[in-house]
């Protein structure tokens, strides 16, 4: 009887626990919510302009029409901008809380099966050689060659992943992890040989994509972009449950009647295609697909029905944040988002690895 009464406490406990930590995650998301609005509006006033949110506040309250100038910073170029950058920081941040739950390591990320490296060879090879393709096809493309190539380098890398690491129907995770860091390794050689032949423009042209950017941010590509990321970022909450019962391994996870196969192979597309176009739009930027779900899942716990959302809003709230400081910190010039996230980021991470060890070890 005292065994079972221990029993029922605990079960008690840890349903309590269980509603706490809900709750929380809950809490989490009403405060992110909140921090994405404030930093959008901050975004939308910031930069070398000096455009003011009161002025726009009140010249919209009063009906008067804003001028010429402040018209075309806001709509053209920097509300364009923010949503991208929404866009992209969400895409990254819930990607790598897939990769991290599908490879059940929290060292993963879209990078490390070479979903990144494949676009970046994309876009490098279209930098380097883009004036051998046909004239037919750079006329038809123009500025769009290089975000087109990286979005195929990425997902001809996927597809080619996929191939070699499915066998029998049956997707070994494992090879999975090796085939990418193989293809990785295949695309930075190629990379490295196409960057050996570059003239000077195009070094530093390959030097600021691979850093990431949102300067290029246009309507065009966002309605080109922005569908196949927000595609994505709706289809990822139906993987929560699945990458739950993943955690207790394939074979418990089958035996939970979750569809182990489809859940991978849908996972892999979700992937490929969020970072694909992010990259695609964006360049290369890293710590956000990596450093924000450790900071959800010591916050909020490994749920990953509350683990994507959250990582969506932090993300995007992320990469506005430093899209803010590389535009403002050396006004009017631009410092490359990859190295005010990886300079602030860097740090910070070893920090919160440093202070929850403990927790981390679970």
């Amino acid at each position: 009887m005292v065994e079972t009464l221990r029993g029922v406490a605990s079960d008690v406990a840890s349903g309590a626990a269980a509603g706490d930590r809900d709750a929380l995650a809950r809490a989490c998301c009403a405060i992110l919510v909140l921090l994405l609005v404030v930093v959008s509006l901050a975004s939308l006033t910031t930069g070398a302009s000096g455009i003011s949110l009161i002025d726009v506040t009140r010249s919209w309250t009063s009906g008067e029409p804003l001028d010429l100038v402040t018209r075309t910073v806001l709509w053209d170029i920097r509300v364009p901008r923010l949503l991208m950058g929404i866009l992209v920081g969400a895409a990254l941040a819930v990607s790598g809380a897939v990769m991290q739950g599908l490879f059940r390591n929290p060292l993963a990320d879209p990078g490390l099966v070479g979903i990144g490296a494949g676009a970046g060879l994309g876009a490098i090879t279209a930098i380097v050689l883009g004036g051998f393709f046909p004239i037919v096809l750079q006329e038809a493309i123009g500025f769009y060659l290089v975000p087109f190539a990286a979005f195929f380098g990425g997902w001809a890398s996927t597809i080619l992943l996929y191939v070699v690491s499915t066998s029998r129907g049956r997707t070994s995770v494992a090879v999975m992890l090796l085939a990418g860091i193989a293809l990785g390794a295949l695309s930075g050689a190629i990379s490295g040989v196409l960057v050996y032949m570059a003239d000077d423009q195009q070094l530093r042209d390959l030097t600021f994509w691979g850093l990431g950017s949102l300067a290029g941010a246009t309507w065009t590509k966002l309605l080109v972009a922005g569908p196949l990321i927000l595609l994505a970022l709706l289809a990822s909450p139906f993987l929560a449950a699945s990458l739950n019962g993943l955690a207790l391994g394939e074979a418990a996870a089958a035996h939970l009647g979750i569809p182990v196969q489809r859940m991978k192979t849908v996972a892999i597309l979700t992937v490929a295609a969020a970072v694909g176009a992010a990259v695609a739009v964006s360049g290369g930027i890293g710590f956000i697909g990596i450093v924000v779900p450790h900071l959800l899942r010591i916050a909020v716990g490994p749920d990953h029905r509350f683990l994507l959302p959250n990582a969506a809003l932090l993300g995007a709230s992320l990469l506005i944040i430093a899209d803010m400081i590389s535009r403002t910190i050396i006004a009017p010039a631009e410092l490359p988002i990859g190295i005010v996230t990886a300079t602030i980021g860097g740090p910070f991470f070893l920090w919160i690895l440093l202070r929850n060890r403990s927790l981390l070890d679970m």
